[in-house]
């Protein structure tokens, strides 16, 4: 749980962007998307568009704050989960491109902390009732997907069409986005909401690994995956600081 606001989620996650900007830092890119998830949330509260806003601003914050506080753990060395270790790792690594730092974070945080977040605001008699909310995350996400798309094309305007070409497309980030938030990490809350203390670690320890092996997946399978990631490499637009700034528009 969190006592942050939701308020105080998007001012952390600027302090992020902003603190990527001065350094150089692949992290923004991801802190930048997740900011916009944030602040449609934000606005759709108080509109009739969720059943109910208070728990959903209680989910948004507890969600978020599970990637803020990976972020600070692994700036301060303490243990974070796999999944995170291979994301903020990977920001190190000059070889990936901005699509690949986008879903190694998406991965991460949808594939683990969703479901994670979900058990945390509720229990086995009323997780039930959070269904068509937490249903409601995907939209949002979807709505999002060809702005990103949009902004990426920006960085390189020929990404979409090698994606394409290479029958990778929409899928890579919609799969990554509204699939694996509906199915994977929906099932995995009902998994581990009736599970307590050390059971439930278990099952989030035993669900980490897995993630973690999606994350390494995403590096590259073969190597013509990885010929086409270092042509696109090559070839995108800008500085670390404009390409955070092209996912902020």
């Amino acid at each position: 749980m969190s006592d942050r606001t939701i308020e105080e989620i998007i001012d952390s996650l600027e302090q992020i962007i902003q603190t990527s900007k001065e350094t150089e830092n692949p992290l923004g890119y991801f802190a930048a998307l997740y900011q916009k998830v944030t602040i449609t949330i934000k606005d759709k509260l108080g509109t009739d568009y969720f059943d109910d806003d208070a728990r959903m601003e209680k989910l948004d914050v507890t969600f978020a704050s599970r990637y803020l506080n990976a972020y600070t753990d692994y700036q301060e060395g303490k243990p974070i989960s796999k999944s995170w270790e291979v994301a903020f790792v990977a920001a190190k690594d000059e070889r990936y491109i901005v699509l690949q730092h986008l879903l190694f974070g998406m991965n991460a945080h949808i594939n683990l902390d969703l479901g994670i977040a979900a058990a945390e605001i509720t229990n086995p008699s009323t997780i039930a009732s959070l269904e068509s909310d937490f249903n409601k995350i995907n939209v949002i996400l979807g709505e999002l997907t060809n702005e990103v798309q949009e902004d990426l094309a920006k960085i390189w305007p020929r990404l979409l069409w090698i994606l394409k070409f290479f029958k990778k497309t929409d899928d890579y980030i919609v799969n990554f986005g509204m699939n694996i938030a509906r199915e994977s990490a929906w099932k995995f809350a009902n998994e581990i909401v009736v599970k307590d203390g050390d059971e439930r670690q278990n099952k989030i320890d035993e669900k980490d690994e897995k993630v973690a092996g999606y994350g390494k997946l995403l590096k590259g399978k073969g190597w013509i995956e990885r010929a086409i990631i270092g042509v696109i490499r090559r070839r995108e637009i800008g500085t670390i600081k404009e390409k955070i700034e092209a996912l902020e528009e």
